[in-house]
């Protein structure tokens, strides 16, 4: 999750597909007029160890945006063993 997270604060679009199960993955992933990221908090987790093929997290999102609009995105995520890789499957916002 965390590293997802600074995919989207640094643009790297090609390592938020790697990451993406394949299923739910967008065709195309435009990151050039999102938000500036300024912060993740992590609150709450399940699944996810070395035991388990599938995991949540719950974090909460800080941004910026080009208007100097300043929100937040709240969001438990998914995600999935494919071929023993974790992979974001989905999520729901709250």
């Amino acid at each position: 999750m965390r590293s997802r997270y600074t995919a989207f604060a640094v643009g790297d679009a090609a390592y938020l597909s790697r990451t993406w199960h394949p299923g739910t993955r967008p065709a195309r992933l435009d990151l050039a007029d999102g938000p500036r990221w300024t912060g993740l908090e992590i609150l709450a987790t399940s699944g996810g160890s070395a035991f388990h093929d599938e995991g949540t997290v719950t974090f909460r999102a800080h941004w910026v945006g080009a208007d100097g609009e300043r929100g937040v995105q709240e969001e438990c995520s998914r995600f999935v063993r494919v071929q023993g890789v974790w992979v974001y499957l989905d999520g729901s916002v709250t």
